[in-house]
């Protein structure tokens, strides 16, 4: 559309004679040209007109250099944007509990692969050798879960310089040092010391290498089991004589025994009357102390220097070993690697149990023998009648059975130990 008036033919070339009069142009709006932000360059502090623009008119724009952020006069415009993080100016605040959340899940993995891998490395240093299926003509299984520990006398993997500082002489072969029933009852737990010089029947029994038949053999000592045919007579032994079936077998020797004390940091133990033995080298005074590795040794040996021999040296390794199990069970061992790793490998290369034993049940009899010296149960010798030829132990039957009841019905064991 044409912005100029009507001039009825003046103008625009027109040959109209009559000059043109003056001439209105409507008014038209200009766009507002939005103001151009500062060149980077024009920040700097020190920047000038005449640098920008090669002109000084010599007036001073009043600028402060310098001065508070906030935008006009007498400020300099910001040169980077605020941080919009987390916790940062004009951010928002950081959410703790998703942070804690997130590091407890990483702290629970971390233990529970922690706990894996330890159990995996614990469990493939167990000497699984002892096979109970070749037992023959086993007692029915009772309620309780039994086993039978066992302490031999092996010196297997001592040098001679080992044998002599914890006076273990250099006999060939193993036999029994001690023996223990520790059955596990939800009424209780028991512990039941054999002892070696019982006078027991050594019943038929199949080679557990050569798989000959074997007839049964009357008034022999308990240990003898163990020296005609290992692990697998001495439960057939235990078994047949008590009629109490035996879940699992455990067994270590001199080494792992002192190894384990030692990886402990020794044992606390109350003597309550000192005694001394030169064969086992003991030599104790009454009262609270830490027994090492040799001295817990020559602690649960000692048979001599007692009237009672070895009916009181089967009470000393009772006790002594639920002081261990009681030290040993516990979370400054169980969750420090620093010292739970040391007392495994201590004791796992020298323990030898049976093939259906795993770890799980190996700590379950560690917690049991805890439990007894913490009062959840009882410790005993098997109950004595009197003397047997060869010096041996014989044992009072009618109480035997009425304790093996007891205890295959999981009933809490009321029978007592003769004095």
């Amino acid at each position: 559309m044409n912005d100029w008036p009507d001039d009825g033919g003046y103008g625009r070339g027109s040959s109209n004679p009559h000059p043109e009069g003056p001439r209105r142009m409507s008014r038209v709006q200009r766009p507002q040209v939005p103001q151009q932000p500062p060149r980077y360059d024009q920040a700097d502090p020190n920047f000038t007109q005449a640098q920008g623009t090669g002109y000084d008119s010599g007036y001073s724009s009043g600028q402060v250099y310098g001065g508070p952020q906030g935008g006009g006069r007498g400020t300099v415009p910001p040169q980077y944007a605020p941080s919009t993080g987390a916790g940062g100016p004009g951010g928002p605040a950081p959410d703790w509990r998703k942070r804690i959340k997130v590091g407890s899940v990483v702290l629970v993995v971390g233990v529970l692969a922690w706990g894996i891998g330890t159990y995996a490395w614990a469990g493939s240093q167990m000497r699984n050798e002892v096979d109970l299926s070749k037992v023959i003509e086993r007692p029915a299984e009772g309620d309780c879960t039994t086993y039978l520990i066992v302490g031999s006398d092996s010196r297997e993997g001592m040098s001679a310089e080992e044998k002599k500082r914890l006076r273990t002489g250099s006999a060939e072969g193993k036999r029994t040092d001690s023996m223990m029933i520790l059955a596990a009852c939800s009424s209780g737990n028991t512990m039941v010391s054999l002892p070696r010089d019982s006078w027991v029947t050594i019943p038929n029994f199949v080679g557990s290498e050569s798989g000959k038949s074997f007839p049964a053999r009357g008034g022999s000592k308990l240990n003898a089991a163990y020296a005609m045919d290992g692990p697998e007579l001495l439960v057939r032994t235990v078994e047949f004589n008590t009629g109490l079936r035996i879940d699992h077998y455990a067994e270590i020797g001199f080494a792992g025994f002192a190894n384990i004390v030692d990886a402990l940091g020794g044992v606390d133990l109350n003597i309550e009357k000192g005694f001394k033995d030169k064969k086992s080298g003991a030599d104790f005074q009454a009262g609270e102390q830490t027994l090492n590795g040799e001295q817990a040794l020559a602690f649960v040996r000692t048979r001599y220097a007692f009237a009672q021999s070895d009916l009181q040296r089967t009470k000393n390794q009772q006790k002594f070993l639920a002081a261990l199990a009681n030290q040993a069970a516990t979370p400054g061992t169980i969750l420090n690697p620093f010292a739970l790793y040391p007392t495994l490998g201590a004791g796992l290369d020298t323990l030898i149990v049976d093939k259906d034993m795993s770890l799980y049940d190996l700590g379950k009899m560690f917690f049991a023998m805890k439990g007894i010296s913490g009062g959840d149960g009882k410790s005993m010798n098997i109950p004595i009648s009197g003397k047997a030829p060869q010096n041996s132990l014989k044992w009072d039957m009618p109480k035997v059975k009425q304790l093996v009841s007891q205890i295959q019905n999981d009933e809490k064991v009321t029978v007592e130990s003769n004095p």
